[in-house]
């Protein structure tokens, strides 16, 4: 496994979970309706801090264990290495590189900020400046379903979450209505770093559970989602006849004439 992927310890163990309440796989019957399940939706997660203990990471490693008890696969970044935007060129830095194959690889994104000075933190904007809307062809975010997050040191807030909805929607990705704001992180959690229960562990049990219905549901879709007229042209890609709307446009005019 890569250096920069994050080794997430005890995956199925939930102690906050109740299991009462929940579906592994979130009940393949119901789900599967909405879209395929197989292979498993694919969620790369980013946070943004590099403290010891960084609360948006926490955060997030919890995000995984409930995405992979979900039934999805999960990847966490670590951007510990990673160069300021433009220090670079392109994905000459191995792990700019890599941040954007996992982006390729993945179909949804969790993205975790914690809340300084009123707005999201430089680590996590850095993750995402190095994310282009396009890269030799391939788009890394355009289609993707994104959920977003945010901690805060002190009362709640919806700065960070306000902000990352506006670069989720720079970035082309379907952003989920749900979302969580942690307010006093550093007494959500336990000595080992786990999340105690708590309604805001609760509301990321519903952001979790979210995000994989709607990956699942748009999976069949998102590519035609989002094919558009300037990148068609740009491309010199015409449009395909089997998918031609023009004579179903045109046909109540012949029909009348």
């Amino acid at each position: 496994m890569s250096s920069r992927l994050l080794t997430l310890k005890d995956p199925a163990h939930l102690p906050a979970l109740d299991p009462r309440f929940v579906r592994p796989r979130l009940g393949e019957g119901s789900l599967s309706r909405l879209g395929p399940l197989d292979p498993p939706p694919r969620i790369l997660l980013l946070y943004g801090s590099l403290r010891e203990r960084s609360y948006s990471r926490l955060v997030v490693e919890e995000a995984a264990r409930l995405l992979q008890f979900f039934g999805a696969e999960t990847r966490i970044f670590n951007p510990s290495d990673l160069p300021l935007p433009d220090q670079v060129a392109g994905d000459d830095h191995p792990a700019v590189a890599e941040l954007r194959a996992h982006s390729m690889w993945s179909e949804g994104h969790v993205w975790c900020s914690p809340e300084r000075h009123g707005q999201i933190t430089g680590i996590i904007k850095t993750q995402i400046d190095h994310l282009p809307l396009e890269m030799q062809g391939q788009r890394p975010t355009q289609g993707r379903t994104l959920a977003v997050m945010q901690v805060s040191a002190g009362s709640q807030s919806f700065n960070s979450v306000n902000t990352l909805r506006i670069l989720g929607r720079w970035m082309r990705m379907f952003t989920i209505p749900n979302q969580s704001s942690v307010a006093k992180a550093f007494a959500e959690f336990d000595d080992a770093g786990r999340m105690k229960p708590s309604a805001y562990y609760d509301r990321i049990v519903d952001v979790m559970e979210e995000l994989v219905r709607f990956t699942v549901l748009l999976r069949p879709h998102a590519a035609a989602l989002v094919d558009r007229y300037s990148e068609r042209k740009a491309a010199g890609t015409a449009v395909d006849p089997a998918t031609d709307l023009s004579a179903i446009a045109t046909a109540p005019q012949a029909a009348r004439s």
